[in-house]
C-alpha cells in the first residue's frame, strides 16, 4: 500500500473505500473502474481483495471487457496469497454464484482445502423445501468432479433432498468417489423411495458400471425399475 503512504491514516483508509466503490458500481466509467482495479491487485491485502471481489457479482457490456476486468481482480486477488483466504471464503458464503471464490481459492489454498471450505458451506445446508437451492446445486455439481473420503459421508443426507435436482447432483457425487461401495446399502434404498426416474436411473447406471448386485433386495424393488433395466434372482442388475 506504498502507493497511499502519503496520505496518512485516514486519507489511506478513504481512498480504499472510494477504490472500493469504482470497482463495485457496474455503472463506474470503464476506465475508472480499470484504473481502480489495477491500483487495488497491487495492495496485496485483505482489504484490498475486500474491495476486488465485488466486481465478480455483475456483468458489462463488452463482454471481452467483462472478461479483462475480472480476469485482472482475479490475478490480484490470487496475488494476495493467504491474506485473500478470509475475504474469500466470506465471499463464497454470500455469492450467488461459487465459480470464481473456488477458481481463487483452489490456486491459492490446494483443492484438499477447497474441499473443505465447499463441506463446511455444505454443512450449513438443509434438505427441506426452499425457493431457490441453486447455491446447495453449485456445491454438489463442484464436489462431483472431486475425490476425498470425507465428502461421501456429508454429501449422503442429500439423497433425501426435497430437490430432484439436489437429489441427482447428490447421487453423481457418491458414486464418483474411490469409496462408493461404502454407500452401496443407502443408495440401493433410496431405488425403491425415489420418485424421479432421472434419479433411479442415475443410480442404477452406477449399479451396472460397477458390477454391484443389490444384496436381499426388497420385492417391491423389481417395480421400481425403470423401462431397460432388470434384476435377476441373484440381484445382479442388467440394463437392455
Amino acid at each position: 500500500m506504498a502507493m497511499f503512504g502519503l496520505f496518512g491514516g485516514k486519507s489511506e483508509a478513504a481512498q480504499l473505500k472510494k477504490l472500493a466503490e469504482r470497482v463495485a458500481n457496474k455503472r463506474s466509467q470503464s476506465p475508472d473502474r480499470w484504473e481502480a482495479i489495477e491500483a487495488l491487485a497491487k495492495m496485496h491485502t485483505a482489504e484490498a481483495v475486500a474491495a476486488l471481489l465485488p466486481r465478480f457479482t455483475f456483468y458489462v457490456e463488452p463482454s471481452i471487457s467483462d472478461q479483462e476486468e475480472k480476469d485482472a481482480a482475479f490475478s490480484g486477488v490470487v496475488a494476495a496469497g493467504s491474506a485473500a483466504v478470509g475475504p474469500i471464503v466470506a465471499f463464497l458464503k454470500r455469492a450467488e454464484s461459487i465459480s470464481w471464490p473456488v477458481k481463487m481459492l483452489e490456486r491459492i489454498a490446494g483443492p484438499e482445502a477447497l474441499v473443505e471450505r465447499l463441506l463446511e458451506l455444505l454443512a450449513g445446508m438443509d434438505t427441506e423445501y426452499e425457493r431457490d437451492p441453486q447455491k446447495k446445486i453449485q456445491v454438489l455439481a463442484e464436489l462431483e468432479d472431486r475425490r476425498d473420503p470425507r465428502i461421501g459421508p456429508a454429501v449422503l443426507r442429500f439423497l433425501s433432498d426435497a430437490n430432484e435436482t439436489v437429489r441427482f447432483h447428490a447421487a453423481c457425487t457418491l458414486l464418483g468417489q474411490t469409496d462408493a461401495a461404502e454407500h452401496r446399502a443407502t443408495l440401493a434404498a433410496r431405488i425403491q423411495h425415489e420418485e424421479s426416474v432421472r434419479v433411479r436411473v442415475r443410480i442404477l447406471d452406477g449399479f451396472v458400471q460397477k458390477g454391484w448386485p443389490i444384496e436381499d433386495a426388497p420385492s417391491g424393488l423389481i417395480a421400481r425399475l425403470p423401462t431397460g433395466f432388470s434384476l435377476d434372482g441373484k440381484g445382479a442388475i442388467s440394463k437392455k
